[in-house]
């Protein structure tokens, strides 16, 4: 199983980007996004259950959205209202297969 993490990028504090985590199957599987920040560790940023329940990180609730798309057998994170703190290598994690995605950079500027 490959998950295949794309739409990263460079955008200004404030802004918004779409990340996009797709594989066969993952409609069945409960699905982390986690970042990682250079010199820091990995860390939970949201989840997603097969059901569709959702959990936030205190530091991103209100400005980061997880979703499904089952038929397109993708998980999408909308990150609104960006901040330089935000900036991380992204990564998407599928729970029940134990199964990371490759990383997308996301780099927000002050």
């Amino acid at each position: 199983v490959q998950l295949q993490a794309s739409g990263g990028g460079l955008v200004q504090a404030g802004g918004s980007l779409r990340l996009s985590c797709a594989a066969s199957g993952i409609s069945t599987s409960a699905v982390a996004w986690y970042r990682q920040a250079p010199g820091k560790q990995r860390g939970l940023v949201a989840t997603i259950s097969s059901a569709a329940s959702a959990y936030y990180v205190d530091s991103v609730k209100g400005r980061f959205t997880i979703s499904r798309d089952n038929a397109k057998n993708t998980v999408l994170l909308k990150m609104n209202s960006l901040k330089p703190e935000d900036t991380a290598v992204y990564y998407c994690y599928d729970v029940r297969r134990n199964f990371w995605g490759q990383g997308t950079q996301v780099t927000v500027s002050s």
